[in-house]
C-alpha cells in the first residue's frame, strides 16, 4: 500500500455566513454541569449500563425523559462540534471549508480552508481532532477533500486564539476513486495514537473491491503516529498492515472511543445500517463489508461470517435511510446515560442510544430533527446534535 505524504448529503450553502449562539447558551469548564438546549450534510445511505457517581440525583433510563433547545444557528452545514483537551471553547467544523470557535459570544473563525476545500455531496471538511497536549504544542488535525477529490490529513498550529493557516503541513494524502463513501472522522484515541476513518471509496456494491483489502487504505481504521516530533507520520506496533488497523468498513462517517472501547456508525447501503463495538485493544477485527451487509449476507445468499464483527444494533430502511453516528455519553448531568453511545437517522429525524448490552433506547421519535449529520460535547461533556439546518441542539434531562 502506498498512501501519498500528505458518504450522502446535498448543500449550495456559502461558507462565509456567520452563525450565532442563542441568548441563553452557556459556555462552561468541564468541572461544571451545563443546562444546554436543543441540527448538516450526511452520511449516505444505503438496543444501558450502570450509571457512574454524580452529584445528580438518581434515575433509571426508563424514567429520563430529555428535552433540546437550539444553542446554535446560522451555519452553512456544521458536521462536527468539539472541545479540546483543557479548553472549554467549542469548535464547530462546517462542511464548506471554515472551524469556528465560540467562548459564550457568537462564532468566529478559528481557520478557512474554504479555497482548497470541494464542498459538495458527501465531500468538504470532514474532522477535527486536537492533540492531547494541545495545551503546550498547540496543535490539531483537519481532514478534507481538496479540489482533487482527494482525501487529505494536515496538521496546523493554532497561534492565540486562531489557528494559523501558514503553518498547515500535509500528512496524508489518499485518492478517492468516487465522491461518496468518504468516511472523514479522524479521533486521537486512548493510544494517542491518530486513527482515521475511510469509506469504501464510493459508488455502490463495493464496485472498486476494497472492502477486504488490507493493502488499501479505503473500507479501512487507519491509525498513525504524528506529533511535534514527527515529520509527517509514523506506524505504530499493531496495525494490520502498514497504516491499516481494520478492514471491512463501508462508511464510517463518526466513531467513538470509550475506554477501550471503539463504537462506529456503519452507513449502511439499501438494507441495514449498523453500530459495532469492539474492544480496540484485542487485536484487528474485520467489520465485514462487503462480505456482510450489517448480520446479513450481502454478495450472496449464503456467506461465512466466522470472525467477522457482527453489530451490536442493526436497523433495517424501514425505520430510516443513514445511520449518523456517534457519541458516548460520559458527562453527569444525565448519569443514567452513561455508557450509552448516541445516534440518530439521517432521513427520519429520531435520536436513540445503545449500551453495551445491546438494548435500544429511543429518546426523540421520527420527524424530530431534520437532517441530523452529526454530534458534539461541551467540556462538561453534554452532547449536541448537529444537523443540515444549520443549528445545533443542545440535550438536557426533563426536569
Amino acid at each position: 500500500m502506498i498512501l501519498a505524504v500528505a458518504g450522502c448529503s446535498d448543500s449550495d450553502s456559502d461558507a462565509t455566513v456567520q452563525p450565532t449562539l442563542a441568548a441563553a447558551t452557556t459556555i462552561a469548564p468541564a468541572s461544571t454541569t451545563t443546562s444546554v438546549p436543543p441540527s448538516t450534510a450526511a452520511p449516505d445511505s444505503t438496543t444501558s449500563e450502570a450509571p457512574s457517581t454524580t452529584q445528580a440525583p438518581q434515575r433509571s433510563l426508563e424514567n429520563l425523559d430529555l428535552e433540546f433547545t437550539e444553542a446554535a444557528s446560522g451555519f452553512a452545514q456544521p458536521v462536527l462540534m468539539v472541545t479540546p483537551p483543557g479548553d472549554e471553547r467549542w469548535f464547530v467544523v462546517d462542511q464548506p471549508g471554515v472551524i469556528w470557535a465560540t467562548s459564550g459570544a457568537d462564532p468566529e473563525v478559528f481557520l478557512d480552508i474554504s479555497d482548497d476545500v470541494s464542498f459538495s455531496g458527501e465531500q468538504g471538511l470532514l474532522g477535527l481532532a486536537f492533540h492531547p497536549e494541545f495545551a503546550s504544542n498547540r496543535l490539531l488535525y483537519i481532514y478534507y477533500i481538496d479540489n482533487s477529490g482527494r482525501t487529505i490529513v494536515e496538521s496546523v498550529a493554532a497561534v492565540g486564539d486562531t489557528a494559523d493557516p501558514t503553518s498547515r503541513r500535509e500528512i496524508l494524502r489518499v485518492d478517492q476513486p468516487a465522491g461518496n463513501h468518504n468516511g472523514g472522522m479522524i479521533v486521537f484515541g486512548p493510544d494517542d495514537n491518530l486513527w482515521i476513518g475511510l469509506g469504501d471509496g464510493g459508488g455502490a456494491n463495493d464496485q472498486f473491491g476494497h472492502g477486504q483489502r488490507q493493502d488499501s487504505p479505503l473500507a479501512s481504521m487507519l491509525r498513525i503516529s504524528v506529533g511535534p516530533e514527527i515529520d509527517g507520520y509514523t506506524i505504530p506496533a499493531g496495525n494490520l498492515e502498514q497504516e491499516v488497523w481494520a478492514v471491512g468498513l463501508r462508511n464510517p462517517w463518526r466513531f467513538a472511543f470509550d475506554g477501550d472501547d471503539l463504537w462506529i456508525g456503519d452507513v449502511g447501503q439499501n438494507l441495514i445500517e449498523e453500530v459495532d463495538v469492539v474492544d480496540w485493544t484485542t487485536g484487528n477485527p474485520n467489520f465485514g463489508w462487503s462480505i456482510m451487509e450489517g448480520s446479513s449476507c450481502f454478495a450472496s445468499s449464503d456467506c461465512d461470517d466466522a470472525g467477522l464483527v457482527l453489530p451490536i444494533y442493526e436497523y433495517f430502511h424501514t425505520e430510516g435511510c443513514s445511520i449518523t453516528g456517534g457519541f458516548v455519553y460520559r458527562g453527569s448531568a444525565m448519569p443514567e446515560l452513561a455508557g450509552q453511545f448516541m445516534f440518530a437517522d439521517y432521513c427520519t429525524g429520531w435520536l436513540r442510544s445503545v449500551g453495551k448490552d445491546g438494548q435500544m433506547w429511543e429518546w426523540f421519535p421520527e420527524g424530530t430533527f431534520s437532517g441530523t449529520i452529526g454530534f458534539g460535547a461541551d467540556a462538561a461533556g453534554e452532547p449536541y446534535v448537529l444537523t443540515t439546518s444549520g443549528s445545533i441542539f443542545g440535550l438536557k434531562p426533563v426536569g
